[in-house]
């Protein structure tokens, strides 16, 4: 993984863990409850967000790598493993 990559998704979950913190306090002191699933919502596309950035990563180094050994079968199965857990 690229150092630039890892760096940008640890700081991002580090947020996230801040994120998942907050709401376990939320429910605890029984905030609204639209409230709540605002934040579930952040905390999801936050996720989101850190797939997102790994993906380009294997895109941009795995499956490059891949298609440049002649392994192009593997990387068609990976795009499509990954695209099939996207849509999830």
């Amino acid at each position: 993984m690229r150092k630039d990559i890892k760096n940008k998704a640890t700081r991002r979950l580090k947020i996230i863990e801040g994120q998942i913190r907050g709401l376990q306090k939320m429910i605890d002191e029984e905030k609204y409850c639209i409230d709540i699933i605002t934040q579930t919502s952040a905390i999801k596309e936050a996720l989101s967000g850190v797939g997102n950035l790994l993906l380009e990563n294997h895109l941009n180094t795995h499956v490059i790598e891949q298609i440049k050994s002649n392994n192009e079968n593997q990387a068609i199965a990976e795009i499509l493993k990954i695209y099939k857990l996207k849509i999830k």
